[in-house]
Protein backbone atom coordinates (compact mmCIF):
# COMPACT_ATOMS: atom_id res chain seq x y z
CA UNK A 1 0.00 0.00 0.00
CA UNK A 2 1.53 3.31 -1.06
CA UNK A 3 2.20 5.74 1.89
CA UNK A 4 0.20 8.87 1.68
CA UNK A 5 2.64 12.18 0.37
CA UNK A 6 2.11 14.23 3.72
CA UNK A 7 3.37 11.50 6.34
CA UNK A 8 6.66 10.19 3.54
CA UNK A 9 7.04 14.04 4.23
CA UNK A 10 7.22 14.26 7.54
CA UNK A 11 8.93 10.81 7.55
CA UNK A 12 12.12 12.95 5.14
CA UNK A 13 11.62 15.59 8.04
CA UNK A 14 12.43 13.63 10.81
CA UNK A 15 15.31 11.71 9.31
CA UNK A 16 17.02 15.30 8.15
CA UNK A 17 16.72 16.44 11.79
CA UNK A 18 17.96 13.11 13.57
CA UNK A 19 20.80 13.51 11.59
CA UNK A 20 21.05 17.24 12.23
CA UNK A 21 20.79 16.36 16.16
CA UNK A 22 23.84 13.60 15.47
CA UNK A 23 26.04 16.26 14.15
CA UNK A 24 25.21 18.51 16.63
CA UNK A 25 26.11 15.89 19.27
CA UNK A 26 29.17 13.91 17.53
CA UNK A 27 29.98 16.47 14.48
CA UNK A 28 33.71 18.48 14.44
CA UNK A 29 33.90 20.52 18.03
CA UNK A 30 33.01 24.44 16.59
CA UNK A 31 34.73 27.73 18.28
CA UNK A 32 32.38 29.82 19.86
CA UNK A 33 33.00 33.38 18.14
CA UNK A 34 33.96 36.01 19.84
CA UNK A 35 33.20 40.03 19.91
CA UNK A 36 35.34 40.91 17.17
CA UNK A 37 33.39 38.03 14.61
CA UNK A 38 30.25 40.24 14.15
CA UNK A 39 29.87 43.39 13.81
CA UNK A 40 27.65 44.76 16.26
CA UNK A 41 30.54 44.76 18.70
CA UNK A 42 32.99 47.09 16.67
CA UNK A 43 34.92 49.67 18.96
CA UNK A 44 34.66 53.27 18.38
CA UNK A 45 37.97 54.50 16.45
CA UNK A 46 40.32 56.27 18.57
CA UNK A 47 41.38 58.31 15.17
CA UNK A 48 38.00 60.26 15.70
CA UNK A 49 39.54 61.78 18.81
CA UNK A 50 41.59 65.31 17.76
CA UNK A 51 44.90 64.44 17.29
CA UNK A 52 48.01 65.98 17.72
CA UNK A 53 51.83 65.07 17.31
CA UNK A 54 53.48 63.11 19.59
CA UNK A 55 54.50 64.22 23.27
CA UNK A 56 57.64 65.73 24.08
CA UNK A 57 60.59 67.59 22.35
CA UNK A 58 60.24 67.18 18.17
CA UNK A 59 63.32 67.67 16.07
CA UNK A 60 61.72 70.71 13.28
CA UNK A 61 62.86 71.45 9.42
CA UNK A 62 64.18 75.16 10.36
CA UNK A 63 67.89 74.36 10.39
CA UNK A 64 70.34 71.12 9.70
CA UNK A 65 67.82 69.28 7.11
CA UNK A 66 69.10 70.65 4.76
CA UNK A 67 71.10 68.83 0.98
CA UNK A 68 74.60 67.51 1.49
CA UNK A 69 76.43 68.66 4.07
CA UNK A 70 74.12 71.12 5.44
CA UNK A 71 71.86 68.13 6.64
CA UNK A 72 74.22 68.02 10.01
CA UNK A 73 70.41 67.19 11.57
CA UNK A 74 69.55 64.13 10.09
CA UNK A 75 71.04 60.68 11.39
CA UNK A 76 71.63 57.60 9.43
CA UNK A 77 68.51 56.87 8.60
CA UNK A 78 66.59 55.97 5.01
CA UNK A 79 62.96 55.70 3.01
CA UNK A 80 63.03 52.23 2.13
CA UNK A 81 61.34 50.20 -1.14
CA UNK A 82 61.44 46.72 -2.68
CA UNK A 83 59.83 47.61 -5.68
CA UNK A 84 60.47 46.64 -9.57
CA UNK A 85 60.95 48.36 -12.66
CA UNK A 86 57.31 48.19 -13.84
CA UNK A 87 55.60 49.37 -10.87
CA UNK A 88 57.23 52.94 -11.26
CA UNK A 89 53.83 54.76 -11.50
CA UNK A 90 52.72 53.36 -7.94
CA UNK A 91 56.28 54.15 -6.98
CA UNK A 92 56.57 57.81 -8.28
CA UNK A 93 52.59 58.39 -6.99
CA UNK A 94 53.95 57.23 -3.31
CA UNK A 95 56.96 59.37 -3.43
CA UNK A 96 55.26 62.31 -4.62
CA UNK A 97 52.76 61.84 -1.40
CA UNK A 98 55.39 61.23 1.08
CA UNK A 99 58.03 64.20 -0.33
CA UNK A 100 54.63 66.45 -0.10
CA UNK A 101 53.88 65.80 3.33
CA UNK A 102 56.93 64.71 4.77
CA UNK A 103 60.13 64.59 3.24
CA UNK A 104 60.40 67.80 1.32
CA UNK A 105 61.30 69.23 4.85
CA UNK A 106 64.05 66.81 5.82
CA UNK A 107 65.61 65.37 2.91
CA UNK A 108 65.94 62.00 4.20
CA UNK A 109 67.70 59.49 1.27
CA UNK A 110 65.78 56.87 -0.51
CA UNK A 111 66.62 53.72 -1.24
CA UNK A 112 65.47 51.39 -3.71
CA UNK A 113 65.96 47.83 -3.94
CA UNK A 114 64.98 45.00 -6.78
CA UNK A 115 65.78 41.62 -7.84
CA UNK A 116 67.09 42.67 -11.13
CA UNK A 117 69.24 45.93 -12.07
CA UNK A 118 66.93 48.94 -12.40
CA UNK A 119 66.00 51.13 -15.73
CA UNK A 120 67.37 54.05 -16.75
CA UNK A 121 63.92 55.49 -16.89
CA UNK A 122 63.24 54.24 -13.33
CA UNK A 123 65.85 56.07 -11.89
CA UNK A 124 65.25 59.03 -13.67
CA UNK A 125 61.37 59.19 -12.68
CA UNK A 126 62.06 58.65 -8.90
CA UNK A 127 64.77 61.00 -8.34
CA UNK A 128 62.82 63.29 -10.20
CA UNK A 129 60.51 63.39 -7.23
CA UNK A 130 63.03 64.45 -4.68
CA UNK A 131 65.62 66.68 -3.93
CA UNK A 132 67.50 64.14 -1.63
CA UNK A 133 69.55 61.35 -2.67
CA UNK A 134 67.93 58.28 -4.21
CA UNK A 135 70.18 55.21 -4.02
CA UNK A 136 69.39 51.86 -6.69
CA UNK A 137 70.85 48.83 -5.00
CA UNK A 138 70.67 45.37 -5.98
CA UNK A 139 69.61 42.78 -4.11
CA UNK A 140 72.43 39.44 -4.27
CA UNK A 141 71.53 35.89 -5.14
CA UNK A 142 71.92 34.63 -2.12
CA UNK A 143 69.56 36.74 -0.19
CA UNK A 144 67.05 36.38 -2.62
CA UNK A 145 66.64 32.80 -4.25
CA UNK A 146 64.84 29.94 -2.63
CA UNK A 147 66.99 28.10 -0.04
CA UNK A 148 68.93 25.06 -0.91
CA UNK A 149 66.99 23.12 1.87
CA UNK A 150 63.70 24.06 0.82
CA UNK A 151 62.28 21.05 -1.49
CA UNK A 152 60.63 21.88 -5.39
CA UNK A 153 58.46 19.33 -5.38
CA UNK A 154 57.05 19.76 -1.98
CA UNK A 155 56.82 23.76 -2.54
CA UNK A 156 54.85 23.42 -5.68
CA UNK A 157 52.43 21.07 -3.97
CA UNK A 158 51.42 23.50 -1.15
CA UNK A 159 51.79 26.09 -3.44
CA UNK A 160 49.22 24.48 -5.03
CA UNK A 161 47.06 23.70 -1.53
CA UNK A 162 47.41 27.56 -0.61
CA UNK A 163 45.88 28.18 -4.08
CA UNK A 164 42.53 26.01 -3.68
CA UNK A 165 42.26 27.09 0.08
CA UNK A 166 42.19 30.84 -1.67
CA UNK A 167 45.21 32.27 0.28
CA UNK A 168 46.02 35.10 -1.34
CA UNK A 169 49.81 35.18 -3.33
CA UNK A 170 50.16 31.18 -1.94
CA UNK A 171 50.94 30.08 -5.52
CA UNK A 172 53.84 32.86 -6.42
CA UNK A 173 57.39 31.95 -5.42
CA UNK A 174 58.18 35.30 -6.12
CA UNK A 175 55.94 36.64 -2.82
CA UNK A 176 57.63 33.65 -0.74
CA UNK A 177 60.63 34.93 -1.72
CA UNK A 178 59.70 38.65 -0.96
CA UNK A 179 58.37 37.63 2.36
CA UNK A 180 61.58 36.07 3.33
CA UNK A 181 63.57 38.71 1.95
CA UNK A 182 61.94 41.26 4.34
CA UNK A 183 61.59 39.14 7.30
CA UNK A 184 65.70 38.29 7.18
CA UNK A 185 67.47 39.65 4.31
CA UNK A 186 67.23 43.24 3.89
CA UNK A 187 68.98 44.57 6.91
CA UNK A 188 71.82 42.55 5.58
CA UNK A 189 72.13 44.24 2.79
CA UNK A 190 75.61 46.38 2.30
CA UNK A 191 74.33 49.10 0.92
CA UNK A 192 72.61 49.43 4.91
CA UNK A 193 75.89 48.58 6.85
CA UNK A 194 75.37 52.28 8.33
CA UNK A 195 72.22 52.69 8.59
CA UNK A 196 70.07 52.59 11.35
CA UNK A 197 66.73 53.73 10.42
CA UNK A 198 64.41 53.18 8.01
CA UNK A 199 60.66 53.62 6.65
CA UNK A 200 59.09 51.31 4.62
CA UNK A 201 57.20 53.08 1.48
CA UNK A 202 55.07 50.73 -1.33
CA UNK A 203 53.96 51.85 -4.52
CA UNK A 204 50.55 53.02 -4.54
CA UNK A 205 50.10 53.59 -1.19
CA UNK A 206 48.91 57.26 0.22
CA UNK A 207 49.83 59.74 2.88
CA UNK A 208 47.54 62.01 3.82
CA UNK A 209 48.78 64.26 6.31
CA UNK A 210 51.49 67.06 7.20
CA UNK A 211 54.14 65.81 9.42
CA UNK A 212 56.22 68.44 10.98
CA UNK A 213 59.08 66.77 13.14
CA UNK A 214 61.80 63.97 12.41
CA UNK A 215 60.09 60.89 12.65
CA UNK A 216 63.78 59.21 13.34
CA UNK A 217 65.12 61.58 15.25
CA UNK A 218 61.30 60.79 17.53
CA UNK A 219 62.13 57.05 17.21
CA UNK A 220 65.86 57.55 18.53
CA UNK A 221 65.10 60.55 21.17
CA UNK A 222 62.50 58.36 22.69
CA UNK A 223 63.81 54.83 22.47
CA UNK A 224 61.08 53.67 19.94
CA UNK A 225 62.31 50.35 18.34
CA UNK A 226 58.96 50.13 15.72
CA UNK A 227 56.34 52.22 14.62
CA UNK A 228 53.00 51.38 12.72
CA UNK A 229 49.76 52.55 11.45
CA UNK A 230 47.24 49.73 10.61
CA UNK A 231 46.87 46.62 13.22
CA UNK A 232 45.42 43.02 11.44
CA UNK A 233 44.19 39.78 11.50
CA UNK A 234 46.08 37.69 9.16
CA UNK A 235 44.83 34.47 7.44
CA UNK A 236 45.41 31.80 9.65
CA UNK A 237 45.21 28.83 7.51
CA UNK A 238 48.69 30.41 5.89
CA UNK A 239 50.43 29.89 9.12
CA UNK A 240 49.42 26.88 10.43
CA UNK A 241 52.75 25.91 11.81
CA UNK A 242 54.20 29.64 12.43
CA UNK A 243 53.42 29.79 16.19
CA UNK A 244 54.09 25.96 17.02
CA UNK A 245 57.77 26.83 15.60
CA UNK A 246 57.68 29.63 18.03
CA UNK A 247 56.98 27.84 20.60
CA UNK A 248 59.39 25.00 20.06
CA UNK A 249 61.42 28.05 19.68
CA UNK A 250 61.37 29.92 22.83
CA UNK A 251 61.43 26.58 24.61
CA UNK A 252 64.63 26.17 23.46
CA UNK A 253 65.60 29.90 24.25
CA UNK A 254 63.01 30.71 27.36
CA UNK A 255 65.38 33.34 28.43
CA UNK A 256 64.97 35.53 25.42
CA UNK A 257 60.94 36.29 26.05
CA UNK A 258 61.50 40.06 27.21
CA UNK A 259 59.78 40.91 30.57
CA UNK A 260 57.79 43.23 29.24
CA UNK A 261 56.72 41.46 26.31
CA UNK A 262 53.30 41.50 24.72
CA UNK A 263 52.17 37.89 24.76
CA UNK A 264 48.72 38.51 25.87
CA UNK A 265 48.22 39.93 22.63
CA UNK A 266 50.22 37.77 20.33
CA UNK A 267 48.22 34.97 21.84
CA UNK A 268 44.74 36.63 22.43
CA UNK A 269 41.76 33.91 22.17
CA UNK A 270 38.94 36.06 23.22
CA UNK A 271 38.41 38.84 20.46
CA UNK A 272 38.42 36.19 17.17
CA UNK A 273 38.50 32.77 19.05
CA UNK A 274 38.41 30.40 15.71
CA UNK A 275 41.56 33.06 14.13
CA UNK A 276 43.68 31.54 17.61
CA UNK A 277 42.47 27.94 17.24
CA UNK A 278 42.89 27.59 13.15
CA UNK A 279 46.39 29.07 13.86
CA UNK A 280 47.36 26.96 16.63
CA UNK A 281 47.60 29.47 19.69
CA UNK A 282 48.49 32.27 17.86
CA UNK A 283 45.37 35.33 17.59
CA UNK A 284 46.85 36.04 13.61
CA UNK A 285 47.41 39.68 14.88
CA UNK A 286 50.14 41.66 13.29
CA UNK A 287 51.48 45.01 12.30
CA UNK A 288 50.99 45.72 8.23
CA UNK A 289 54.14 45.77 7.64
CA UNK A 290 54.22 47.60 3.99
CA UNK A 291 54.15 50.50 6.36
CA UNK A 292 56.96 50.37 9.55
CA UNK A 293 58.95 52.48 10.44
CA UNK A 294 61.56 50.69 12.88
CA UNK A 295 65.49 50.49 14.13
CA UNK A 296 67.08 47.51 12.67
CA UNK A 297 69.19 47.60 15.54
CA UNK A 298 66.13 44.93 17.05
CA UNK A 299 66.62 42.69 13.41
CA UNK A 300 70.32 42.41 14.08
CA UNK A 301 70.24 41.33 17.27
CA UNK A 302 71.35 37.89 18.30
CA UNK A 303 67.73 37.33 19.63
CA UNK A 304 65.99 38.24 16.18
CA UNK A 305 69.11 36.19 14.22
CA UNK A 306 68.14 33.15 15.91
CA UNK A 307 64.43 33.28 15.74
CA UNK A 308 64.76 33.81 11.97
CA UNK A 309 67.00 31.30 11.44
CA UNK A 310 64.83 28.75 13.42
CA UNK A 311 61.87 29.54 11.08
CA UNK A 312 64.09 29.93 7.76
CA UNK A 313 64.90 26.11 8.33
CA UNK A 314 61.54 25.15 9.02
CA UNK A 315 60.15 26.12 5.38
CA UNK A 316 57.43 27.79 6.32
CA UNK A 317 58.08 31.05 4.13
CA UNK A 318 57.67 28.79 1.20
CA UNK A 319 55.44 25.53 2.19
CA UNK A 320 53.30 27.63 3.80
CA UNK A 321 52.96 31.52 3.52
CA UNK A 322 54.40 33.39 6.37
CA UNK A 323 54.43 36.64 5.75
CA UNK A 324 56.90 39.06 7.38
CA UNK A 325 54.25 41.04 8.91
CA UNK A 326 53.54 38.35 10.93
CA UNK A 327 56.78 37.26 11.54
CA UNK A 328 58.09 41.04 12.64
CA UNK A 329 55.10 40.68 14.80
CA UNK A 330 55.46 37.80 16.88
CA UNK A 331 59.42 38.68 16.95
CA UNK A 332 58.50 42.49 18.94
CA UNK A 333 55.35 41.02 20.49
CA UNK A 334 58.09 38.39 22.57
CA UNK A 335 61.31 40.04 22.61
CA UNK A 336 60.86 43.63 22.95
CA UNK A 337 59.71 45.61 25.29
CA UNK A 338 56.44 47.02 24.47
CA UNK A 339 56.78 50.60 25.29
CA UNK A 340 59.22 50.59 22.53
CA UNK A 341 56.83 50.11 20.12
CA UNK A 342 54.61 53.07 19.09
CA UNK A 343 51.17 53.85 17.26
CA UNK A 344 52.05 56.66 14.57
CA UNK A 345 48.31 57.43 15.18
CA UNK A 346 49.22 61.53 13.54
CA UNK A 347 50.40 60.18 10.39
CA UNK A 348 47.35 59.69 8.11
CA UNK A 349 47.67 56.30 5.48
CA UNK A 350 46.37 54.20 3.10
CA UNK A 351 46.84 50.66 1.92
CA UNK A 352 44.22 49.78 0.19
CA UNK A 353 41.92 48.74 1.52
CA UNK A 354 42.53 49.72 5.02
CA UNK A 355 43.41 53.74 6.37
CA UNK A 356 44.95 55.54 9.22
CA UNK A 357 43.08 58.86 9.18
CA UNK A 358 43.37 60.83 12.08
CA UNK A 359 41.27 63.87 12.90
CA UNK A 360 43.86 66.85 12.42
CA UNK A 361 43.70 70.17 10.57
CA UNK A 362 46.99 68.85 8.95
CA UNK A 363 45.47 66.01 7.46
CA UNK A 364 43.29 66.03 3.93
CA UNK A 365 42.03 63.47 1.58
CA UNK A 366 40.78 61.04 3.91
CA UNK A 367 37.71 60.58 7.05
CA UNK A 368 38.58 60.85 9.99
CA UNK A 369 38.26 57.61 11.85
CA UNK A 370 37.31 55.54 8.44
CA UNK A 371 39.10 52.04 8.55
CA UNK A 372 38.35 51.08 5.17
CA UNK A 373 36.24 52.36 2.69
CA UNK A 374 35.39 48.50 1.27
CA UNK A 375 33.08 46.10 2.02
CA UNK A 376 31.61 45.89 5.59
CA UNK A 377 33.46 42.50 6.46
CA UNK A 378 36.15 44.34 6.08
CA UNK A 379 36.24 46.11 9.71
CA UNK A 380 36.30 42.77 11.37
CA UNK A 381 40.03 42.36 10.47
CA UNK A 382 41.39 45.75 12.62
CA UNK A 383 43.40 44.03 15.20
CA UNK A 384 44.11 47.72 17.00
CA UNK A 385 41.29 47.08 19.68
CA UNK A 386 43.70 44.41 21.11
CA UNK A 387 46.60 46.19 20.66
CA UNK A 388 45.23 49.29 22.83
CA UNK A 389 43.55 46.51 25.29
CA UNK A 390 46.76 45.39 26.19
CA UNK A 391 49.18 47.49 25.77
CA UNK A 392 47.81 50.76 25.16
CA UNK A 393 47.93 53.56 22.59
CA UNK A 394 51.11 54.89 23.18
Amino acid sequence: MAIARPIRVLAFAAIVLWGFFLYQVFGPERTPKGPGDTLKNMDRDPNLDLTGEPEGILHRADEGYGLGAEGTARINATLLSLVRNEEIDGMVQAMRDLERTWNNKFNYPWTFFNEVPFTEEFKKRTQAETKAKCNYELIPKEHWDTPSWIDEELFQESAQILKEQDIQYGAMKSYHQMCRWNSGMFYKHPALANTQFYWRVEPKVHFFCDVDYDVFRFMADYNKTYGFTINLYDSPQSLPTLWPETVKFLAQHPDYLHPENSMDWVVDNKRRPEHNNKANGYSTCHFWSNFEIADMTFWRSQVYEDYFNHLDRAGGFFYERWGDAPVHSIALGLFEDSSKIHWFRDIGYQHIPYFNCPNSPKCKGCVAGRFTDGEAWLMKEDCRPNWFKYVGMG
